[in-house]
């Protein structure tokens, strides 16, 4: 295996990890904190410190990549997820968690920031949309098997915690063999105002691509927050609540790679209205199929194949739509689109339901997917920016 090959491997293996620890905290904490007789609402606002912690950290994460580097951002924000995993069982308080959950929200996004920055930056244009699909992959896949941990509960508070930081100690001992590499760029930047500027010249360029991130993290929290509650009310019980959750989900898996593929040879732009624009018409369709679970449980399935890859996708046609010098802006921007989507969807999916009790709380999720449909059909461009060569082709 070539230098470039195992580098790759070890990024997105890491970041399936990353993907693991996330996917366990929200259910378990969410049980352990239900078990306490804490309220769901604070139990949902428990949940917000990952996605506060990310929007936090987001103004002075691109200086110390662009001045240090890919690996020793990585290492940090590794090292950072570990540490408060370990530090969960030491003491059972809502804010030190609150806490504990911002400080892993700092550790994944420098992780994310670091890994999506270096694959996009490396990734020769013909495999960029292969390579970032595979991040895509290996993080659901971690994220899906995550909550199984949760069962470990019945042995151990500490033990799903203990277990976690174990896994993702080895996967982040592998960092250490990599090469460190400098992100290009024209000029020494350090300042506030110089920050402000490369997100306004990034923005310029791929404004249109960070709206499918936004639209997958609301997308994804929504579903995970707000739907339990609203499939509850219309009549499903508990386990189909969750079948249809790891419907969606397995969907987004199995087909993250292919429309990855797809999207190389037939450009992101054009693969991107055709997920959005099948997104679409797949929740309109479960809104009318409520009451046949095997309908429902198809459509949902249907849309997990396609905007599950929303996320994985928009990041490569930033890739394509910006200079090499503003990818690191560039993957910034569309984590903290994501994290926007993601504090949002919870909260107004919550008023939805509230409010609108005659309307399928899937109408609100097609509505989102048909407004970036038309943005991107109306406003985005294909990929004109031209990149320097120097892309390793094997990888």
């Amino acid at each position: 295996m070539t230098k470039e090959r195992l580098r790759f491997w070890i990024l997105v293996s890491i970041v399936a990890i990353s993907g693991f620890s996330q996917g366990m905290l929200l259910p378990l904490i969410a049980i352990i904190f239900e078990n306490e007789g804490i309220s769901s609402s604070l139990n949902g606002l428990n949940a917000t410190g990952l996605y506060i912690g990310i929007l936090l950290i987001s103004p002075f994460m691109e200086y110390p990549l662009r001045k240090y580097g890919y690996k020793p951002v990585i290492i940090l924000g590794g090292l950072l997820v570990v540490v408060s995993l370990i530090l969960f069982p030491l003491w059972k308080s809502f804010w030190f968690w609150f806490v504990l959950r911002m400080l892993i929200g700092i550790g994944d996004h420098a992780l994310h920031f670091g890994t999506q920055t270096w694959i996009t930056s490396f990734s020769p244009d013909h495999k960029r949309g292969r390579n970032i699909s595979l991040y895509g992959l290996f993080f659901g896949v971690g994220f899906a098997v995550g909550p199984q941990m949760a069962s470990l509960i019945k042995f151990s508070e500490a033990l799903p915690f203990i277990v976690s930081s174990f896994l993702c100690l080895i996967a982040w001992l592998f960092l250490f063999s990599l090469k460190n590499e400098i992100p290009e760029q024209t000029a020494e930047v350090n300042s506030f105002k110089e920050t402000m500027k490369r997100f306004k010249d990034a923005s310029k360029y791929a404004w249109v691509a960070f709206l499918p991130p936004l639209g997958y993290g609301f997308l994804e929290s929504s579903l995970n927050g707000s739907f339990p509650v609203y499939g509850l009310r219309i009549g499903l019980d508990v386990p189909s609540v969750s079948l249809l959750l790891t419907s969606f989900a397995v969907g987004g898996i199995i087909f993250q790679l292919p429309l990855g593929v797809l999207s190389d040879k037939y450009g992101r732009r054009n693969i991107m209205m055709v997920i959005l624009f099948a997104g679409f018409a797949a929740f309109t369709a479960a809104s009318f199929l409520e009451e046949i679970l095997l309908a429902l449980t198809i459509c949902i399935f249907f849309a997990g194949m396609v905007v599950g890859s929303t996320f994985s996708l928009g990041i490569s046609y930033m890739a394509d739509l910006t200079p090499k010098n503003l990818l690191p802006t560039g993957n910034l921007l569309c984590g903290i689109a994501f994290s926007i989507g993601s504090l949002a969807g919870p909260y107004l999916g919550g008023i939805f339901i509230h409010y609108f009790k005659s309307i399928s709380f899937f109408n609100i999720i097609s509505f989102v997917l048909l407004m970036i449909f038309l943005i991107v059909f109306v406003f985005g461009q294909k990929e004109t920016v031209s990149k320097q060569s120097g892309s390793s082709a094997s990888v």
